[in-house]
């Protein structure tokens, strides 16, 4: 798969930061089938992992049933102008993407 980075931006609102995410990926279930009537592999984002200021902050756990380009969005307590923000994942295949921001 041409994997593509993590689209994320940010925005401070007084000390918290307001995090959206775009992460693009197929995500295929397994059980879907092609045109000939074979089963599409699965193909899906398992560990979404989220840094401020390289402290993890949060960790999810997705499976199969995730739509395709997974919108993902959080805040963050106590972020300032300056911070780092990076968010990355992990799929069933072993492929990984990431994307970062700095807070302004």
């Amino acid at each position: 798969m041409n994997v593509k980075p993590v689209k994320i931006r940010g925005r401070l609102k007084g000390v918290i930061a307001n995090i959206k995410c775009l992460m693009p990926h197929p995500m295929e279930t397994g059980t879907r089938r092609d045109d000939a009537g074979e089963f599409i592999p699965a193909h899906y984002i398992e560990t979404v992992t989220c840094l401020h200021n390289d402290k993890e902050v949060m960790v999810a756990h997705w499976g199969a049933s995730v739509s395709k380009d997974p919108y993902f969005s959080f805040k963050i307590k106590e972020a300032n102008a300056g911070d780092s923000v990076k968010v990355s994942w992990v799929d069933n295949l072993g492929e990984t993407s990431s994307g970062d921001i700095v807070l302004k």
